[in-house]
């Protein structure tokens, strides 16, 4: 039986269906759950071997981006969340998921599930929607990026500029949670610090990221592919190999 993964929604989210997408072309079956639904049933989590946070704009970033969403994950769904990164589940956050995580505080560690970093508004005061430049940080231990080096992928936010104290940094660079950077300072789109573009937990299992690899299981989905080497066009797309290196770990812990 194929890895299942939950993907969790609710009002504003729109993402849901090309992450589900993402999960099952990687060989994962999945169910999309709506907030309320898990709430009512919270047993539910027992039962998956990954979850995914969708991108959009849930409950329409009314206060914050991610804040509501976060506010009602952490009153009523919080232990089974922490108990699923007991059992070694992969959990990722995409754009407004990562706002999500961060938010709640299973990012940065899902232990003590304190917020101290956010996403804030763009330095340019404007939504950005691009492709851009990213590479792994070499001492990452994300399980989602193993294997990865340098690529791009679609970004598409306001508030995406990751923030937090310098001390707070500094820990996430010694404990190799910056998972992803964008490329250098030009390539930067919003401002972040530290050029960071996603971070894991310490055990690299739970990755929040704001560019978007769901986007990009295709080779037809890069802007660029009719300029592609045929070669080029074979290879696996960088953001289907986030989902098959998270489906493959649960795969092994399944059978583990």
């Amino acid at each position: 039986m194929n890895p299942h993964a939950c993907i969790i929604r609710t009002a504003g989210t729109n993402c849901d269906r090309e992450l589900a997408y993402a999960f099952e072309m990687a060989g994962a079956s999945t169910e999309t759950v709506h907030l309320n639904a898990m709430i009512d049933r919270p047993e539910m989590i027992n039962r998956v071997d990954l979850i995914g946070f969708p991108g959009g704009f849930s409950y329409g970033d009314d206060i914050a981006a991610g804040r509501i969403l976060a506010n009602r994950l952490r009153h009523q769904l919080l232990k089974p969340l922490q108990n699923a990164v007991k059992r070694h589940v992969p959990i990722i956050g995409i754009c407004n998921g990562f706002q999500v995580l961060i938010k709640l505080g299973l990012l940065p560690n899902p232990v003590q599930a304190c917020q101290v970093a956010t996403l804030a508004d763009n330095t340019c005061g404007r939504f950005i929607d691009r492709w851009v430049p990213l590479q792994v940080d070499p001492q990452s231990s994300c399980i989602w990026t193993a294997e990865l080096d340098h690529f791009e992928l679609p970004i598409a936010h306001g508030e995406g500029r990751f923030t937090a104290p310098e001390n707070i940094l500094d820990e996430f660079e010694q404990m190799g949670q910056v998972a992803i950077r964008y490329a250098d300072s030009q390539s930067n789109p919003n401002g972040s610090q530290r050029e960071i573009a996603g971070i894991s937990d310490p055990s690299g299992l739970i990755l929040g990221l704001m560019p978007h690899p769901e986007r990009y299981t295709d080779p037809t989905h890069h802007p660029q592919w009719t300029r592609h080497e045929a070669e080029q066009l074979a290879q696996t797309p960088v953001g289907l190999r986030f989902f098959q290196n998270a489906v493959e770990y649960a795969r092994i812990q399944r059978q583990s």
